[in-house]
């Protein structure tokens, strides 16, 4: 015995006039090079900004994470990792996960690149701290221009 099966639900038809002005052009088969041009230069998210402050903070606990989770194997196949090492590693670490949480200030732009040349620096006490302050200053850099490309108006023709 078979069932029957529902009726499929009608699809809403959308009126021409609620359709946007730049979409309308498209769905017409305009050639509109302005509105190409538009469409080209979206980013495809709904809160570029929320986007690029998740990029920053994730990049910021990676560092954290990966700053921790080194000291110990440091410590022993590396060597001579002093207390003050340990402990520049730890407040680099503290840093970046404060920082991570304050992303949505102007200044903890600013203050990440510090954090990046401060862990550059601590290449001094071992020379992997310095290999992963390359490492973290590349991918901060890279946040940095993500930023830079989000935040700017789309060019119009």
């Amino acid at each position: 015995m078979t069932t029957p099966r529902p009726e499929p639900a009608e699809t809403p038809q959308i009126p021409a006039d609620a359709v946007p002005a730049a979409d309308a052009g498209l769905t017409a088969g305009s050639d509109s090079a302005a509105a190409d041009a538009d469409m080209a230069q979206r980013s495809g998210l709904k809160n570029p900004a929320a986007a690029v402050r998740g990029l920053g903070a994730g990049t910021l606990i990676l560092e954290a994470i990966i700053l921790l989770l080194g000291i110990q194997p440091i410590r022993i196949l590396g060597g001579h990792l002093s207390g003050w090492g340990v402990g520049a590693v730890i407040a680099e670490a503290v840093v970046a996960i404060v920082l991570a949480g304050r992303m949505g200030t102007a200044w903890a732009w600013t203050a990440g690149t510090v954090l990046q040349v401060l862990l550059l620096a601590s290449g001094l006490f071992h020379w992997s701290l310095g290999a992963l302050g390359l490492i973290f200053g590349a991918t901060w850099a890279y946040a940095l221009h993500v930023r830079r490309s989000l935040g700017r108006p789309p060019v119009r023709k």
